[in-house]
């Protein structure tokens, strides 16, 4: 369903290069290019997860310099971009708003850099969202990639952006772009 796809940067639970579950740092690039792909792209939301507080307060200082303040005035395509942001402590918080918003269960797709079994196309997942009736939601993962526990929630992984190059670490905002840009392309008529 093109009118209600959503996207979610999950700073916790990731993994940390060792293997183990960490809260990752939020990068204001990250909060303003996704948001600028979103917005591009019509998405109903962009979710910033992080449970740490003062990673929230870096995502609030970002949004109201360019939302409340003098941003507003000086770049108002950035501030239509930035009004998509929802801050959530978890994911589980992001579900619920979706559900309260939609009263359905979103049709929940994670991204990874790593080749698994049974991964969706995108051209598969974009027939997909483009027939379903459930509002949609995509995990895109920071660190070292998302924790098993947000891939076990997921209905569907998408296959990689490029499983088979020898260099596979795309900025989280380049790979988003690319992602959204395939799943959802121009609407058609």
């Amino acid at each position: 369903m093109l009118s209600d796809v959503r996207v979610a940067l999950i700073h916790y639970p990731v993994l940390g290069k060792d293997g183990r579950i960490v809260s990752s740092a939020v990068t204001n690039l990250d909060v303003h290019d996704i948001a600028r792909t979103a917005r591009t792209y019509n998405l109903k939301k962009y979710y910033v997860v992080t449970n740490l507080p003062a990673q929230q307060e870096v995502v609030r200082t970002v949004l109201r310099y360019w939302i409340d303040s003098y941003g507003r005035e000086r770049n108002f395509s950035r501030t239509q971009a930035l009004e998509l942001v929802e801050i959530r402590s978890y994911i589980e918080e992001v579900l619920e708003s979706i559900k309260q918003d939609t009263g359905k269960e979103p049709l929940k797709f994670f991204t990874s850099a790593r080749k698994r079994q049974n991964s969706l196309s995108y051209q598969e997942a974009r027939s997909l969202i483009r027939t379903t009736d459930r509002p949609v939601l995509i995990f895109l993962g920071t660190s070292w990639g998302l924790a098993n526990e947000v891939l076990q929630i997921c209905d569907y992984a998408l296959e990689p952006i490029r499983a088979g190059s020898d260099y596979n670490h795309l900025s989280v905002r380049a790979a988003a772009a690319i992602i959204i840009d395939r799943l959802i392309g121009e609407k058609e008529g």
